[in-house]
């Protein structure tokens, strides 16, 4: 009996599977109907809308500071200099120095966004019919797979100047300082600027993921005529 059963869980798994790939296979082409460029257009219009929409969100005071979903929290290695600044009665200055991480955050991604406009316009999907009936996310994890890298390598120097914008270099210095003043702590010296980079990073895609999400599940998200088409097909 169990035999039979995982006899049928496979058959089912199969088959599904088969189904999915016919459907990737077979939605429509050419001939007027959309095509796989028009798909493709159709998703980087969906990664346009999740810059527009959202990712400026993230360029306003308190954008990264205020969003759960993106608030960048102490590395583990300055989690101790935190606490110690606490137990000693400097909270106040543990805070701001914590608000200045999410600042230089929001003043990078402010300068950086025509780097994410640009990273989407000239992105290439190989696969748009699998990528649209893909994961709520899957343009967005397409779009971080392939420009991260190099989108990282822009990034990292306009977090450095940030950080010098909005003084975060020179509270953090004067917190590790005051930590590594403290009695029987090990010193730190942690790099910031690559900390910050990956997690400003990290929060702008989730960002575009969030508005690709709104756009696949409700059709009102869907704001012209090619994204109404192309997500249609995968409703």
């Amino acid at each position: 009996m169990i035999r039979k059963f995982l006899a049928f869980v496979l058959i089912f798994n199969l088959t599904a599977c088969a189904e999915l790939q016919d459907v990737v296979n077979n939605l429509p082409q050419g001939g007027g109907v959309l095509s796989n460029a028009d798909i493709a257009s159709g998703l980087r219009q969906a990664l346009d809308l999740g810059i527009d929409k959202q990712v400026t969100k993230l360029t306003q005071k308190d954008g990264f500071f205020k969003n759960e979903l993106v608030k960048i929290l102490l590395p583990e290695e300055l989690q101790k200099v935190d606490k110690g600044l606490r137990d000693i009665g400097l909270g106040n200055l543990a805070d701001e120095g914590l608000k200045v991480l999410n600042r230089a955050a929001e003043d990078a991604v402010s300068e950086a966004t025509p780097i994410f406009i640009n990273a989407v316009k000239d992105i290439t999907f190989n696969d748009a019919k699998s990528i649209l009936l893909g994961n709520d996310d899957a343009a967005t994890q397409y779009l971080t797979s392939k420009t991260r890298t190099a989108l990282y390598n822009k990034f990292k120097p306009v977090i450095q100047n940030s950080f010098s914008k909005v003084g975060a270099d020179q509270i953090w210095e004067n917190l590790i300082n005051k930590y590594n003043a403290i009695p029987f702590t090990n010193n730190v010296n942690p790099d910031l600027t690559d900390y910050v980079t990956g997690e400003a990073l990290k929060g702008v895609y989730t960002m575009i993921a969030v508005e690709e999400k709104e756009i696949r599940n409700k059709v009102s998200s869907r704001t012209t005529d090619l994204l109404k088409k192309v997500f249609a097909l995968q409703d």
